[in-house]
């Protein structure tokens, strides 16, 4: 009895110590408590980039002095451009958009606000001070994508809003097996350009992060950690395991057989 003692009291140890290293690979915002927040001061405002598709909308006191400005769905005769539709206007690569009555407008870079407060300038020419024209704009594709071990999901952002930690809520959080301290995300900028920044969302200095707000397109890959890769390599080996031990029994069976 004695002899058993030591090596339970050692498998008691490796598995404390295993279970200790794996709670810190788990959970979220380790050092909330401590950690200088004064970085992550101030309020996110997504802003335009080519492709964007937005929506549009004027109104004023007078519905039919804001008619020329706004699409009609059931009669597009208002001096709509091909480039809009029922959807919105579709930014092209150069940033720009062609608004009935105005023409080109430069809207890349700028934010919902400021492209209201941009068209409002532009069309209030057209209009009499008492009209009060009031410009509706909204981003209607942001979106990002989420794949790996949180799910595959493509996620509207109806807010022009959206961090990591509500993107990975959105696609049901990350699996047991997702590696919370290496997360990959794939940005492209106004130019096509693509980039890729590591994130690691167990540690609470996320919320300092110059990307833990997600822009338009964004793309969060959650890798598989060891514990899931070395299951996979069994399973897909387990065929080839299987038939090695069916060859090795059958192999005894034949020895026995030659023996007697």
């Amino acid at each position: 009895m004695k002899k058993l003692i030591i090596p339970v009291i050692v498998i008691a140890l490796i598995v404390l110590f295993g279970s200790c290293g794996s709670t810190k690979k788990i959970v979220y915002f380790q050092g909330a408590d401590t950690i200088d927040l004064s970085q992550s001061r101030g309020l996110y405002d997504a802003r335009i980039m080519p492709k964007d598709l937005i929506n549009i909308h004027i109104s004023t006191s007078d519905p039919n002095a804001a008619k020329p400005f706004n699409k009609d769905i059931n009669n597009n005769n208002y001096g709509m451009s091909t480039e809009s539709n029922i959807y919105g206007y579709l930014v092209d690569n150069k940033g720009n958009i062609n608004f009935p009555m105005v023409g080109t407008i430069h809207l890349e870079g700028l934010t919902t606000r400021e492209c209201e407060a941009l068209i409002l300038s532009l069309i209030k020419p057209y209009m009499a001070e008492s009209e009060k024209p009031v410009v509706t704009v909204r981003m209607t594709s942001y979106h990002v994508t989420i794949i790996g071990e949180a799910g595959s999901r493509i996620i509207p952002v109806t807010r022009e809003k959206m961090s990591i930690v509500e993107a990975i809520a959105s696609a049901g959080d990350l699996t047991m097996y997702g590696k919370r301290d290496n997360i990959l995300l794939v940005r492209e900028d106004k130019n096509g350009q693509k980039s890729t920044h590591r994130l690691d969302i167990s540690k609470a200095d996320i919320f300092n992060s110059p990307y833990y707000y997600l822009q338009q397109n964004d793309i969060i890959y959650i890798e598989p950690n060891r514990s899931k890769i070395n299951r996979q390599v069994i399973n897909d080996n387990s065929i080839w395991l299987t038939t090695a031990t069916v060859i090795v029994s059958l192999g005894s069976v034949i020895l026995t057989l030659i023996k007697k």
